[in-house]
C-alpha cells in the first residue's frame, strides 16, 4: 500500500497532538477504542491509527469524532 507523500515535522506534530488529545478525551468519557470507533463510524485500525498520530485524517473524519466523543474541535486540535 502507498504511503502517500512525505508530511514535514510540523505536520507530523499537529496529527501527534490529535492523536494525544483524542485519546486522552476518549478515556475521560469511559470509552474503548472499539466503542469510539463505532460510535464514529470507523474501523478500529483507523482510531488506532490517528490516536498513534500516523494517519492525516480528513476533516470530515475529525467532525465524526468531536460528535462522537462529544469533545470540542478545538481540543482535540489544542497543542496546549
Amino acid at each position: 500500500m502507498p504511503s502517500g507523500p512525505q508530511l514535514k515535522p510540523a505536520e507530523s506534530a499537529v496529527l501527534s497532538v490529535l492523536g494525544k488529545n483524542l485519546k486522552s478525551c476518549r478515556q475521560a468519557a469511559g470509552l474503548t477504542q472499539v466503542q469510539l470507533a463505532e460510535r464514529a463510524n470507523l474501523a478500529p485500525r483507523v482510531l488506532q491509527s490517528i490516536e498513534a498520530g500516523k494517519l492525516n485524517i480528513l476533516v470530515t473524519t475529525l467532525h465524526r469524532l468531536h460528535v462522537a466523543l462529544g469533545c470540542s474541535i478545538e481540543n482535540l486540535m489544542n497543542s496546549k
